[in-house]
């Protein structure tokens, strides 16, 4: 299904940025929603962009109505040092946000047939080696709970009678970005390697893969309620990081404890530390027999 006009949230972000450019790509008249128009019109070219601040108001209705869909991907970063601040910024950003958006899209009409909103694999927790696919229950951490409530908020709009996907993001890699941004710096420096222990899973995708998810999810109808978009085999942090070394040409042997990550980013760093093997269940027959999304054919069929 081709969809001719779509509103974004979290436009400017690393998925973001990409994503809007992907359906530029595709002929797809593209609207913002961002605290700051003027900036997010200056980041990304030629979209319409509307001004709104998520904690504060409902989002304008003129930005939804007569929109095909709307991708929400708004959110405070996740990956800082959880003061009491912080993850009160992280809960509000997805929680109260996601409810401000559902009551635009309340107030709009004719409203968009779809809403494709962004989770994340921290709705699990930490599990170890058991491998979790969607049907898992959420966990009982700080993220768990905000994932668990952002997904709720999400879910309100089928009472809308649209179509609600959920995409349960894995670790983005990109060159330019995310989690793999972070990790190049030491390990060219050759001072990588494995993070406590290294036994963790890392439940990873790639940026184009994610992308191409997230069109599928926009324009397929199939697709309705948690997506985990993950690779469908996770690996340990050891294996991770030795790949890692060995593509960048660099040793990939001193450990990192995981007491100096606590030290550093506080309750943040059991993401890190704990880890969990998440495998994409609904994904993969979602997408079997249909054509392939985005620029570059996913990696995560």
């Amino acid at each position: 299904m081709s969809l001719a006009r779509v509103t974004v949230t979290g436009a400017t972000g690393l998925i973001g940025r990409r994503l809007v450019a992907a359906l530029q790509e595709r002929g797809t008249h593209v609207s913002v929603l961002s605290r700051d128009a003027e900036r997010a019109r200056a980041a990304l070219g030629e979209v319409e962009a509307f001004s709104w601040d998520p904690l504060a108001d409902p989002a304008p209705a003129e930005a939804l109505h007569g929109r095909d869909a709307v991708i929400h991907l708004a959110g405070e970063p996740v990956a800082q040092r959880w003061s009491e601040t912080a993850k009160r910024a992280i809960r509000e950003s997805r929680v109260l946000g996601t409810r401000n958006l559902v009551a635009g899209l309340r107030a709009s009409e004719p409203r968009p047939r779809t809403l494709v909103s962004g989770s994340a694999i921290g709705y699990y927790g930490s599990h170890g080696a058991e491998p979790l696919d969607e049907d898992a229950p959420a966990g009982a951490d700080f993220l768990a709970d905000v994932c668990a409530e952002w997904e709720r908020e999400s879910a309100r709009a089928a009472e809308l009678e649209m179509r609600v996907a959920q995409v349960r993001t894995g670790v983005v890699l990109d060159r330019g970005g995310g989690a793999l941004g972070k990790m190049l710096v030491p390990f060219r420096l050759g001072v990588g390697g494995p993070v406590a222990g290294g036994r963790q899973y890392i439940s990873w995708i790639h940026t184009d893969d994610i992308i191409g998810l997230i069109l599928t999810a926009l324009e397929d109808e199939r697709w309705s309620g948690p997506f985990n978009a993950t690779a469908p085999e996770p690996v340990e942090n050891r294996e991770f990081s030795r790949v890692l070394g060995r593509v960048l040409h660099r040793p990939a042997v001193l450990p990192v404890p995981g007491f100096a990550l606590r030290a550093l980013y506080g309750d943040m760093a059991e993401i890190v530390t704990g880890g969990a093997r998440v495998v994409p269940a609904r994904v993969r027959p979602a997408r079997a027999g249909g054509r392939r999304r985005g620029r570059r054919a996913s990696r995560t069929r």
